[in-house]
């Protein structure tokens, strides 16, 4: 099982470095007495179950008696209750002489199997060399050529392509608004359109439309606008002299 639990498929290679194993109902209950127990399951793709524990258990004999038998066999190593314990695999030649083989640590319920010194070198140099190379890459991008200068290093433009690039990484995306933002501010405006209404625009005066005929003798109507005449006297009529 991996981090999550879950079963690795067959024919994969027997790497358990990135394997892990838990069973839910025992982490609540986990302590030094029963950790072995919980070590022991069927189910923990770490445990051999041709080893002595489990020759011991099926005999029920005094868990003692390991040291007197020679094979596989775990042994809790180190504890720091209640969120580690250490359980080591051995070969046991004698009473006194053992071979370490794997080291696996319990953490928060959770199996891992410690990685070796070799496996540990192998990561670590692989990190290097990767950053090592991104490096050199990044490097030689900044080398330019030209028949008259030769090589030379131009940093400028490389510059101001990656602030570009900072640039639009920074601009905020715009995201649509949800259906509750989009009624609250409906709310609100109705809240604030009540508390202050807006100016009522001043009415037009009523104009009356009177048909006028015109030139081509069709109708049109004109406005009617209430404008007092004033009256014009008319000049007296000329006296014509009498003729005798």
């Amino acid at each position: 099982m991996n981090r999550l639990g879950i079963s690795a498929p067959s024919g994969v290679a027997d790497n358990t470095l990135g394997v892990s194993w838990h069973d839910s109902a025992w982490i609540p209950i986990l302590n030094t007495s029963n950790v072995m127990e919980y070590f022991s399951q069927a189910s923990n793709p770490f445990f051999d179950r041709t080893c002595n524990n489990e020759i011991v258990k099926m005999q029920r004999l005094n868990p003692d008696q390991l040291q007197n038998m020679t094979g596989l066999e775990y042994v809790l190593l180190h504890v720091q209750e209640p969120i580690l314990y250490v359980i080591r695999k051995q070969h046991r030649h004698s009473p006194q002489q053992v071979t370490p083989l794997a080291d696996y640590y319990i953490i928060a319920g959770i199996v891992y199997q410690a990685p070796d010194l070799a496996s540990v070198l192998n990561s670590r140099l692989l990190s290097a060399v990767h950053y090592l190379q991104g490096s050199f890459e990044e490097a030689s991008s900044f080398s330019r050529y030209h028949p008259s200068k030769g090589y030379y290093w131009d940093f400028k433009s490389q510059k101001g392509a990656e602030k570009l690039k900072l640039v639009e990484k920074e601009k905020p995306k715009e995201e649509s608004s949800s259906l509750f933002q989009r009624q609250r501010v409906d709310m609100l405006l109705g809240e604030l359109i009540k508390k202050f209404p807006l100016p009522t625009p001043p009415q037009p005066k009523n104009v009356t439309l009177i048909p006028v005929k015109t030139e081509n003798g069709l109708p049109e109507n004109k406005e009617k606008v209430d404008v007092k005449q004033e009256k014009v006297s008319k000049p007296p009529p000329e006296k014509k002299p009498r003729l005798n």
